[in-house]
């Protein structure tokens, strides 16, 4: 993929010139006024960057703001204030007809009497490009996801992953500049969703397009962004790569929302970290030991307290357990990959070792 880049970053051309970000948004707020609930703020003052040919994604829970922020940019909607341009130009009070910008829907909106081949080029058929020319450009789109042996079928004909990438050929039609997907693989069963995952990351790297794909599942955003940014309640709270948010988030929220964490805080960071404040402790980076064992004794920069197990979860690949740290009463999740398995002694009620590396514990501004 791209190299990412920060807001405030800008790449060069070979001649020195910079290079205008595909996106950039310029204290962009969205208000809704209803006489219901009077006025509510979807999005506030939100400012970003997205690099040309990047893979972007835009991650929070429902209401958070990142389906107003896409809409937005797509200009279904209309900012209260602020400013958007893509690759330089002001498009703020542009129509979504003048923006260089194709939209990809959970929902596919595939016509049902048409083939597959003529749902693909039929923005070209509106148009008025030749059909010669319009077919052969379905065909490459359909080739670009792997469909170019369904260009005669139906949608009823296809399955839901097969909907979705021939939804995905027809945005991509006519190579836009950047390409929003809003929440398209949502709908799909787990095993068909992280097939598609990797179809997205493909034709991204393929075609070299701007994606900008809003998501709530974390290991989507995680799996297949450049970078990402995490909202919460209208506000863009953290921006970077995957594993630097993922690292180090900047709050509790951002911490606990990307993945699973346990968070430390009050007597229980005191005791299990020596110093006051917020941390964050991933479950993968803990450990358990039986008492006496040689993996009970800390290695270079580790820390260890005693404990209990309280519960065990087979997951298949790996085992999630719930320790409460004796005598504190805040139980922490360890999360372990089945390697090898689990010892007979591990059971609910066992004493055990807890153990982690000092570096480990992430402590969150305050």
């Amino acid at each position: 993929m791209t190299e990412a880049i920060r807001a405030d970053d800008h790449p060069t051309r070979p001649g020195g010139a910079a290079r205008a970000p595909a996106v950039r948004i310029t204290a962009l707020t969205k208000d809704y006024t209803s006489r219901k609930s009077g006025t509510v703020r979807a999005l506030d003052a939100a400012e970003l960057a997205i690099a040309e040919g990047e893979f972007f994604t835009l991650l929070g829970p429902s209401g958070s703001g990142k389906t107003t922020l896409l809409r937005l940019i797509a200009g279904f909607e209309h900012p209260t204030a602020g400013r958007i341009d893509l690759a330089g130009r002001d498009v703020t009070a542009l129509p979504p007809h003048r923006r260089d910008v194709h939209t990809v829907f959970q929902d596919y909106a595939l016509f049902p009497h048409l083939t597959v081949e003529q749902n693909v080029a039929y923005a070209l058929t509106v148009r008025g490009v030749r059909k010669a020319e319009r077919l052969a450009r379905a065909r490459e789109a359909l080739a670009t996801v792997r469909l170019d042996d369904h260009a005669r079928r139906r949608p009823a004909q296809l399955s839901g992953g097969q909907r979705q990438r021939v939804a995905l050929a027809r945005a991509l039609i006519d190579r836009p500049a950047l390409l929003l997907l809003d929440e398209p693989l949502a709908a799909l069963d787990r095993r068909l969703r992280h097939e598609l995952q990797g179809e997205l990351s493909r034709v991204q790297r393929e075609t070299g397009v701007t994606f900008l794909l809003v998501t709530h599942d974390q290991e989507e955003a995680l799996t297949l962004s450049d970078r990402l940014a995490v909202l919460d309640h209208g506000r863009l709270v953290q921006t970077g790569p995957p594993k630097d948010l993922y690292e180090h988030p900047a709050t509790a929220f951002v911490a606990a929302f990307l993945g699973t964490t346990n968070l430390l805080g009050g007597d229980t960071a005191v005791r299990l970290t020596g110093h006051p404040g917020t941390y964050s402790l991933r479950p993968e980076r803990l450990r358990i030991a039986a008492p006496g064992t040689p993996d009970a004794t800390p290695r270079p920069g580790e820390r260890t307290v005693p404990g209990r197990i309280t519960g065990i979860a087979h997951a298949g690949a790996h085992t999630r357990l719930t320790v409460r740290p004796d005598p504190d009463g805040t139980e922490l999740t360890v999360l372990r990959l089945n390697t090898t398995a689990l010892p007979d002694t591990a059971r609910p009620g066992a004493l055990v070792h807890l153990l982690w590396h000092t570096d480990d514990a992430r402590r969150l501004p305050d």
